[in-house]
């Protein structure tokens, strides 16, 4: 129980504070800060259990999830120093708008002041100091809450261009929720919270709120600072738009999935509802969980050990039952060699992998002989991250093309996203980057490849591919056996990596400044961890 003494503290807090107000107490008006943080929630919104006994803790569940963690992610740390070293004239800009949606409460204060947001400047985080404990406090409970319906799903509301709604008076600002409100709740949170006014809004369970944050436009800068294009670095709002999912299901209810049976959402008048939403943002990172695990004090890290445990494994759990289907449709042996399609199904609402470019997922196959043998081996992983026959893991300069038939060991089809700059050069600098070179990630069902706007398209051969289309990829093996004795056995999996290796390391060359040095010396430990398998098939 140690590290939970103080939100129950905080809650016996909250219910002596509504006792007073009950009692005639004078409550003096004072203007409300723009946002506040976790601490002032998680004293009301944990310990909650259901029936069964369920822990359904909004804050326990929240803090260890990549949401709560924006500020301290050293890979986010580490590339925001790369993109201000390449591009120092703009240094403050570029923090700025990277601060938007990894700190944003800080980042939102300082443009209500006139002023740019910064990241450096609150690392490490100080206790002592109120914006660095609204740093570290991440994508914090009041942030997404407080977003109004204003812009929501328009192109003003991408970049982190989210509306927090005006206060309706000095000391009552609205707190948006799925659920129609108790009067009790009012009290108490207006109370605890120094004003909040929790308020019933369907919208915080749309698709739109969460593409504030999650679609992301980047300007590639020229000398100067000048714009020399535009690159949509992560659009997955977009490819859910254009897919069959569109009107059946939402960002949360994939990544914030419902309790099973009815749930409180407070520890005061907590009337058990249908529909409770949990708060892990289950999602894809489950590598930076556990980076964020195993270097918790330097990271200072707020979760407990076991709570980014149950967050990381959760991840994995979610990947390997929701996101992808592999199969063997055939395998024929003629003439010395072994011809099999395999059929890779996407199953999410937007292309797999999705957001961020350092993401991908690539075909590990295996063809064995009878006495066991390996014959041919396509896709195999490193210890140190890379993909065995990878073009690009071993040359920076080159990638991998989609491939319609694997023939060879060192073919592999991997589902990506290469970014190239204003010289059709291979980059994973992002504000370098003004192109896709190359964009074969599955695609959700429903997705037309032909119809797709150019932000969303599938670039390089898998669009020619006839067999590349919505929900899924059929791929071919025809591989030499000679005469290795049959029957034969095909393994074959459907790996996914969050930060590959090349994404990885193209930050060595910035070892000069301490968090990409940081950063590296941790993904060099643990890269072999850094991949997990999504979907098996074996015949």
């Amino acid at each position: 129980m140690k590290g939970r003494v103080l939100p129950l503290c905080g809650l016996l807090a909250a219910i002596a504070l509504v006792c007073l107000v009950g009692l005639g107490a004078t409550r003096v008006s004072t203007p409300v800060p723009e946002f506040q943080t976790s601490d002032r929630c998680v004293a009301c919104h944990n310990g909650l259990l259901t029936a069964s006994g369920a822990d359904v803790s909004i804050g326990f569940a929240w803090r260890a999830s990549i949401m709560a963690n924006s500020s301290r992610d050293p890979y986010w740390q580490g590339s925001v120093r790369r993109e201000s070293i390449d591009h120092p004239e703009s240094a403050g800009a570029i923090e700025d708008e990277c601060a938007t949606c990894h700190m944003p409460i800080p980042r939102y204060n300082a443009k209500v002041r006139g002023e740019l947001g910064q990241v450096f400047a609150h690392v490490p985080f100080s206790a002592d100091d109120k914006q660095g404990r609204q740093a570290a406090d991440g994508v914090s409970c009041s942030v997404c809450h407080q977003i109004s319906t204003e812009r929501l799903g328009t192109p003003a509301s991408f970049n982190g261009g989210f509306v927090v709604q005006a206060p309706r008076s000095n000391d009552e600002r609205p707190e948006y929720g799925p659920f129609a409100i108790e009067p009790g709740h009012t009290r108490i949170m207006r109370s605890s919270s120094e004003g909040y006014r929790p308020t019933e809004g369907a919208h915080i369970r749309q698709a739109e709120l969460c593409a504030t944050c999650h679609t992301l436009i980047t300007t590639a800068l020229g000398p100067g600072g000048k714009p020399i294009g535009r690159l949509p670095e992560q659009v997955p709002f977009q490819e859910w738009l254009h897919s069959d999912f569109k009107g059946t299901r939402t960002c949360q209810s994939c990544h914030m999935p419902a309790v099973k049976e009815p749930a409180p959402i407070t520890r005061v008048f907590g009337t058990p509802r249908d529909g409770v939403a949990r708060h892990t943002f289950v999602a894809a990172n489950f590598f930076m969980q556990r980076m964020l695990n195993k270097y918790r004090e330097a990271l200072e890290v707020a979760a407990l050990p076991h709570e980014l445990t149950a967050a990381a494994n959760d991840t994995v759990r979610y990947l390997e039952s929701e996101s992808a289907r592999l199969r063997i449709e055939s395998m024929t042996v003629e003439a010395g060699r072994l011809d099999a399609d395999l059929v890779v199904e996407n199953l999410g609402g937007h292309k797999l992998p999705t957001a961020y470019p350092s993401r991908r997922a690539w075909l590990h196959v295996t063809v064995r002989d009878a006495n066991g043998r390996s014959v041919f081996e396509s896709g195999g992983m490193n210890p140190d991250g890379s993909v065995q026959g990878n073009d690009n893991d071993a040359d920076p300069l080159k990638f991998e093309p989609h491939y319609t038939e694997v023939q060879s060991a060192d073919q592999v089809q991997i589902y990506e996203s290469i970014i190239g700059d204003t010289n059709g050069k291979v980059t994973t600098g992002l504000l370098t980057g003004v192109k896709y070179l190359k964009d074969n990630r599955l695609l959700p069902a429903g997705f037309d490849k032909r119809t797709a706007e150019a932000d969303i398209a599938v670039i390089g051969n898998a669009f020619d591919d006839t067999d590349f289309i919505g929900g899924s990829d059929r791929v071919r093996y025809s591989v030499a056996v000679g005469n290795a004795p049959g029957p034969f056995a095909i393994d074959a999996e459907l790996v996914y990596q969050p930060i590959g290796h090349r994404w990885a390391n193209n930050l060595k060359g910035y070892s000069q400044a301490p968090e990409p040095r940081r950063f590296t010396g941790y993904y060099d430990e643990m890269a072999s961890t850094s991949a997990t398998v999504l979907a098996r098939a074996r015949r």
